[in-house]
């Protein structure tokens, strides 16, 4: 009991700066969202959402290459080898830049992508723009995300904080003088909204540079540029961890985009539904997150200090404050009930408002259940980053969501004529295979019972 104590104390300690920074960046999009719903175009909407899955679906993909530092920095600085952890850093921006110049080149196709989906070109069009605005942004934002898990890997959290309330308040600015034009600017609606992004994510880097060098947070963990951040030996290390997590999250982010074509299909109406509650629930799902990535640094500092008893109790406090929150989240969902939805436009009572709100109503049971899953696979998926086993977090992805749960979503949605629930029931079945799956990895095969763990490697 004392151990499991200790262990929620250190991750509730490192979980809270991490959850607030996740509510923080979610927080962003939500804005987004809720500003470009009180345009009362539902086509806006879905095509802000389209375009969304787009660039989320494949920034995650470079984000998971850059999570490959994590098991280096955080068993780097569990054993106190900082010049290790500056390395790994080095390399994590090296690679950011490759894998960015690959995602740029991906939305400059982002209407032909969408259209090849099934997505009405009228509203693709309208995605395609609200893309392209922000295409200088996406290496940027990159180095910002491997500045930012160097910082978390050594358990330095608050001025990644300070940097996400900044950029909040900036985003809420631009939001409201680009997408409405105020301040002399001329109305951009969803184009606006991408530009605003865009510059939003370059602050970001440049808050954190100037605090990092500005307090030298790098000085105890920090070494020269040199050849080493381009030796192939090394930047194939971190792609070794990478690459599977990078996978791992495709996997799952893709499957909630193609959820999103299949909500396409069905019209923009359904679309927008499906939008709102997903932009809710990931909100909430920034607390399971911030616990993840807590665990990821706990258990891999643990490890790095040859603690891998320590480092199972760790795991497993993790799991019960993923699924707990969770629980409370599912609560607080069906407690709600339209008044969410209904927040996202200026007349809910009438017209299109009123059809998003029924139809995104119509799916929040299911999305209460989905939230227990979702807060406990991705806890799950943080405990293996934090061992370096990131390569059975994909290969549960791959059967959960795309051989499981999105066949059976299609088969719902449209065999079944469940619609939009046919599509939420889907996901919730496949996150609690993932789920399950996770939970027994980890049991069978933890720190204390993985060999390379246990030799700290």
């Amino acid at each position: 009991m004392g151990a499991r104590r200790e262990e929620l104390g250190a991750l509730s300690g490192l979980a809270w700066p991490i959850v607030l920074t996740n509510l923080g960046t979610m927080a962003m999009g939500v804005v987004d969202t809720l500003m470009i719903g009180h345009l009362d175009d539902p086509r806006a909407l879905a095509a802000a959402a389209l375009g969304n899955v787009l660039a989320m679906g494949t920034m995650l993909l470079g984000m998971g290459v850059i999570f490959g530092i994590d098991p280096i920095v955080t068993r780097a600085h569990g054993a106190r080898d900082g010049a290790r952890a500056g390395l790994a850093l080095q390399r994590g921006l090296v690679l950011a830049l490759f894998v960015g110049i690959l995602i740029v080149l991906v939305w400059t196709r982002c209407k032909g992508i969408l259209v090849t989906f099934r997505q009405d070109p009228a509203t693709a069009e309208i995605s395609h723009g609200y893309i392209q605005v922000q295409l200088w942004s996406v290496v940027p934002f990159l180095w910002f995300v491997a500045l930012r898990q160097y910082l978390q890997g050594r358990g330095i959290l608050a001025p990644i904080l300070w940097v996400v309330v900044g950029a909040n308040l900036i985003n809420a600015l631009l939001n409201w003088a680009l997408i409405y034009g105020h301040l002399g600017l001329p109305p951009l609606g969803v184009r606006g909204a991408g530009i605003a992004t865009a510059w939003v994510r370059t602050a970001m880097l440049l808050g954190l540079v100037a605090i990092v060098l500005g307090a030298r947070l790098h000085a105890a963990a920090w070494t020269p540029w040199s050849r080493r951040a381009f030796d192939p030996r090394g930047l194939g290390e971190v792609l070794r961890f990478g690459l599977p997590t990078s996978v791992q999250m495709a996997l799952e982010v893709w499957a909630f985009g193609t959820a999103t074509f299949m909500a396409g299909m069905l019209g923009d109406t359904p679309t927008a539904a499906h939008a709102v509650v997903m932009n809710f629930v990931s909100l909430t799902f920034m607390v399971p997150l911030g616990v993840s990535a807590a665990a990821c640094t706990r258990v891999g500092n643990l490890i790095g200090e040859g603690r891998s008893r320590r480092a199972d109790t760790a795991a497993w406090v993790s799991f019960a404050m993923g699924g707990g929150v969770m629980a409370v989240a599912a609560i607080v969902i069906l407690a709600t009930g339209p008044l969410v939805p209904s927040l996202y436009f200026s007349d809910a009572s009438s017209g299109e408002g009123r059809e998003i709100v029924l139809a995104a109503t119509a799916v929040l049971p299911i999305a209460a259940a989905f939230q227990i899953f979702d807060g406990t696979q991705v806890v799950g998926c943080g405990i293996l980053r934090g061992m370096g086993r990131t390569l059975p977090a994909a290969a549960i992805n791959l059967v959960g969501y795309w051989l499981l749960a999105l066949p059976l979503a299609y088969w719902m949605t449209f065999h079944r004529g469940l619609g939009l629930r046919g599509v939420w029931w889907g996901l919730a079945i496949g996150l609690a295979i993932v789920a399950a799956a996770l939970l027994i990895w980890v049991r069978l095969r933890g720190p204390s019972r993985d060999s390379a763990t246990i030799s700290g490697r």
